[in-house]
């Protein structure tokens, strides 16, 4: 294993094969979720994968029964309550996006069971996101009582169109891999005991693919969501004041009660 990546001990970093690096979300105790070390890493290592000529392609799942479950709620208390975590963890947000969107390395999700957070902006930005039946996509931003930043609005219209992203991101509803894939949120959705296979398959296909063909095409249309930048900057500067307001308190203790959330009726706008 390189040294360029002994730091990134939050992630499980493999190489299942020539020219391939995997990236595990390795905390299947708690489905996972990612905490602020996690959250850090996850947004560095996209440029050093850039900068490493071993690698040709990235395959990217969770371990366990999870992709990942999102940010933790030590996460979330520390967002809310210091503003110094909320600046850092908002200019990681947008790194995050734009480091994957800008690594020339192509990028293979394969998404088990649920997918929340900064998970999910891996899975769905990923080239080729592949699912399995049982995943359970879910955007939370509104259900915890903060606006949809992350990925939602730079890649779900694209991907789905406006009607189904406001449908999902407004209402917080789930899709499992088939819905994903029939609105065409996902690339592929295949049963679950092939998902690994499958996606091992595709990304390795990938990695002995003519790699400059394949890193300008994956440039090029890029471009589509690097046109939709002022609106995810947006998206993301309004999810980080959220976190100042009375609702996301809220969403919260909700979550932790595992009730249903009763978020103020007066709204200052």
């Amino acid at each position: 294993m390189s040294d360029r990546y002994i730091d990134y001990d939050k992630l499980q970093i493999e190489h299942p094969a020539d020219g391939i690096l995997k990236i595990t979300f390795n905390n299947p105790e708690r489905f996972n979720s990612v905490d602020s070390q996690t959250h850090t890493q996850l947004t560095k290592i996209w440029r050093d994968i850039d900068a490493d000529s071993t690698v040709r392609a990235v395959l990217v799942t969770g371990a366990g029964k999870a992709f990942s479950a999102g940010g933790d709620f030590d996460l979330i208390e520390e967002i809310m309550d210091d503003p110094q975590t909320r600046m850092r963890v908002w200019k990681e947000a947008r790194d995050l996006v734009y480091n994957i969107i800008n690594c020339n390395k192509v990028i293979v999700s394969a998404i088990n069971g649920p997918a929340v957070g900064a998970g999910l902006v891996v899975g769905l930005l990923a080239d080729v996101s592949i699912a399995g039946k049982a995943a359970r996509i879910v955007d939370g931003h509104t259900r915890l009582g903060v606006a949809a930043g992350d990925v939602a609005c730079i890649i779900w219209p694209l991907l789905c169109g406006m009607a189904k992203s406001k449908y999902y991101l407004l209402t917080c509803r789930p899709l499992n891999g088939e819905e994903a894939e029939r609105i065409g949120l996902v690339s592929l959705c295949v049963d679950d005991d092939q998902l690994q296979e499958t996606a091992l398959e595709i990304t390795t296909e990938l990695a002995n693919g003519a790699q400059s063909a394949i890193r300008w095409t994956k440039y090029a249309l890029n471009n589509w969501l690097r046109m939709a930048g002022p609106t995810f900057d947006a998206s993301t500067a309004l999810e980080m004041l959220g976190f100042t307001g009375a609702e996301v308190g809220e969403g919260l203790e909700s979550l932790k009660e595992k009730r249903s959330p009763q978020f103020p009726k007066d709204c200052p706008l």
